[in-house]
Parts: structure tokens; C-alpha cells; sequence
């Protein structure tokens, strides 16, 4: 069975470019980290599912999937990783990077998530994000992304939706980090603010 206590959790948030996608890959390398990136959900998404069937309503219609839906997904997701024994929620924490998304996400999941560190990744250039996000689009092959309007609807939709989520936390858990520097003095960072919070000097050295 899955046990309904809420998962210890960090969340990598950040603009799209700000490299919280990479932080949370890294981080969930460590022994006792689990990574869940929120496009992870999407991808693995069984479509044969009754979950599934309801998803493609929105998405095969282009239509926004609902905030509740997606929440259901990504608990669906972790619950298989769970049972796989992929993520040990009793000695793991689960690192999350693109979800919650929004504040209304952040509401829904506090039932499923302690949160106890919002890591914010800040780069306020946003010449260099869009950069960032060209040299990205051209490396997955995703030339649609390089388009100079679709790169600021996202960082628009970003001030707009995700950024109040700063304002949901209390302030005395989120790190604001500079995203400007090197991944690995990024990574540095983060590891710093986690390796002196009493919940990661408590939990098992297993």
C-alpha cells in the first residue's frame, strides 16, 4: 500500500532557462534524492489509462489540462514509482522541478508534499535565458522553441503563473541562488543550504 504521508520534499524553481531541469537531474543522481520533473509525467503517461483518456480531452483538443488533473497525474506517477520501489519515500526526499506550477497547483499538492526548501534559481537577464532556451530548443531538436515570440509567451506565462508561487512559500524556505554561475557552483549551493537543514541531518544515513 501507499502511505498517505506527505513526501519530504525540495523543489528547483526557476524561469524557463534558469537550468532548474539540470539541478534536479544532478541532484536526483545522489543516493536518498528522487527527481520528478513534471515534463517526466507527460512523457510517461499511459494514454490507455482511464487517467490517460481523460488528458487527451484536453491536450488532443489544445486546451490547457486542468490544474486538478495534473496534480492526479503527477501523484499517479509517483504512487507507480513508489511501488516500483524507484522512489523509498521513508528515506528519500523527492526533488520536483516544473510542478507545482502554479499557486493553485501548490494548494492542491500541500497534501501530498512537506516542502521544506524552495530552491530559486534567479537570473534576471532575460536576454540570457532566451538564449539559453535557443541553445536548448536547438540541442532536442525542437526549432519551434528557437522562435523569438514562442520564447517570450513562455517567460511571460512564467511572471504571470508561476512567479506568485514566491509569495505562497514562506519566505524562510526559499534560497535564492544565482543562476548565472556554473551548474556545478549552482549545485554547490544548494547542496550547502541542504546538508545543514535538521530534517536532512535526521533522516537515515542508509
Amino acid at each position: 500500500m501507499i502511505d498517505d504521508a506527505r513526501f519530504n520534499t525540495f523543489l528547483i524553481f526557476g524561469a524557463p532557462g534558469s537550468g532548474k531541469g539540470t539541478q534536479g537531474a544532478v541532484l536526483g543522481k545522489l543516493p536518498r534524492f528522487f527527481h520528478c520533473a513534471c515534463g517526466d509525467v507527460f512523457r510517461s503517461l499511459d494514454t490507455r489509462s482511464e487517467i490517460g483518456q481523460e488528458f487527451l480531452k484536453y491536450s488532443g483538443e489544445g486546451l490547457l489540462v486542468p490544474d486538478d488533473l495534473t496534480v492526479r497525474l503527477w501523484k499517479s506517477k509517483i504512487d507507480a514509482q513508489v511501488e516500483s520501489n524507484l522512489f523509498k519515500p521513508d528515506i528519500d526526499f523527492l526533488v520536483l522541478d516544473g510542478i507545482p506550477r502554479n499557486v493553485e497547483q501548490a494548494k492542491i499538492m500541500k497534501d501530498h508534499v512537506q516542502v521544506h526548501q524552495v530552491f530559486h534559481l534567479s537570473l534576471k537577464n532575460r536576454d540570457e535565458l532566451a538564449r539559453r532556451l535557443r541553445k536548448r530548443a536547438l540541442k532536442d531538436n525542437r526549432l519551434d522553441d528557437t522562435n523569438e515570440a514562442v520564447i517570450a509567451q513562455r517567460l511571460a506565462l512564467y511572471d504571470e503563473d508561476t512567479k506568485p508561487m514566491l509569495e505562497y512559500y514562506d519566505n524562510g524556505l526559499i534560497s535564492q541562488l544565482d543562476a548565472s554561475l556554473t551548474p556545478a557552483e549552482v549545485m554547490l549551493e544548494i547542496l550547502k543550504v541542504v546538508t545543514e537543514l535538521k530534517v536532512f541531518k535526521e533522516a537515515p544515513k542508509v
